[in-house]
């Protein structure tokens, strides 16, 4: 896909102080999440950590994803449905192949309501190992950075979301017969199936991109969130043939300004049936709408398809260290808000239930 061909839509932007003092207009919500929106908001001015906290965490997935293949095995979870800790080649794509482009370390983000947590409670609900199975963390002395960073960045997003969810009551309550006030504030705030997900999407050798050119959304499928708001960091690009992720495990890898490959990033197909590329500030956060929320406030705010691209391969055939071609990987973070399982999301359905159904679909 030429760059010339590629449309580009700006998302709405808030900041993050008019959500704390609840100024946020309802127009503005209608165009970021309502029937004619791109179901999705970015959120600037955050606190003045985020930005070195986003360099740790995206690094680290290079460097997660740079251990040998019996580390990483000892971190992923079969009991769990592999949606805890790493997973890579479990998850099917449009074309019926199993996704070997990406790896996925995920995380349950209990631990925000109690940081003794690492799991939702498997009291009530012991057939959803996906979110009671406790958090699996790579070894301190392998990844000095990791848990703590990747709690402490999750902490920030959850936040936020909290603050985006209550603007979204606000209008429920005005816009929505016998809505719950501040519903979707506690069902965010409360939760302890919150999910985080760390993408690692690896370098692509000339065969495996010519291979999954054939569908522009083989990289990550089209899909629809099933949660409440999906926060996103921006995606990191680096270049591992220069910046080795196997020498060292600490310090944040440098980051390429811009994506080699403009094809590379998040893309929505639009209401009208058009596909766009949204591109989020690297010193902001964005929000989508899942599923849960297009249930909740009903049909007022739209889930909207979506679907990611990693960057091609050899997009540049020299380095400053010489003739070997780039390896760009893309690293993100993904944090799925979503009600406890015994939740109702719409009547008489679960969000257990809910979510059941859009797992046995997508693995």
């Amino acid at each position: 896909m030429a760059s010339k061909d590629i449309l580009q839509a700006q998302a709405v932007t808030v900041s993050l102080k008019e959500l704390i003092a609840g100024t946020v207009p309802f127009e503005t919500l209608t165009e970021a999440f309502g029937p004619s929106s791109l179901g999705i908001i970015v959120v600037k001015d955050l606190p003045e950590k985020f930005n070195d906290l986003r360099s740790q965490v995206l690094s680290n997935a290079s460097y997660l994803a740079a251990l040998p293949e019996n580390e990483l095995e000892s971190l992923s979870s079969p009991e769990s449905k592999y949606l805890v800790g790493w997973s890579c080649g479990k998850e099917t794509l449009k074309s019926g192949r199993f996704d070997t482009l990406k790896g996925s370390y995920y995380v349950n983000c209990a631990f925000y309501r109690n940081p003794d947590l690492q799991n939702a409670p498997a009291d009530d609900f012991p057939d959803f190992p996906q979110y009671t199975a406790p958090n699996i963390w790579p070894p301190v002395e392998r990844l000095p950075t990791f848990r703590s960073g990747l709690e402490e960045l999750c902490t920030v997003i959850i936040d936020t979301a909290v603050l985006v969810a209550r603007a979204c009551d606000q209008f429920a309550q005005a816009n929505v017969e016998d809505y719950a006030p501040g519903y979707l504030e506690h069902v965010v705030k409360t939760s302890l199936t919150t999910k985080a997900r760390l993408l690692h999407y690896f370098p692509s050798s000339q065969d495996a991109a010519a291979e999954n050119n054939e569908d522009d959304d083989d990289w990550c499928a089209t899909h629809l969130d099933h949660g409440c708001l999906t926060g996103l960091t921006s995606a990191m690009f680096i270049d591992e043939a220069e910046n080795d992720p196997t020498s060292t495990t600490s310090k944040p890898l440098p980051e390429l300004p811009t994506s080699p490959d403009p094809s590379a990033g998040l893309y929505i197909r639009s209401r009208t049936g058009e596909t766009v590329k949204v591109n989020i500030p690297k010193d902001c956060l964005a929000f989508q709408t899942g599923e849960t929320l297009e249930l909740i406030t009903r049909g007022k705010f739209r889930a909207v398809p979506h679907f990611v691209k990693g960057a091609k391969a050899n997009t540049a055939t020299t380095t400053t260290t010489g003739d070997k071609g780039m390896r760009i990987a893309r690293n993100t973070l993904a944090v799925f808000t979503q009600p406890n399982l015994g939740e109702e999301v719409q009547p008489g359905k679960t969000f257990a239930q809910f979510a059941s159904e859009v797992i046995e679909r997508n693995h």
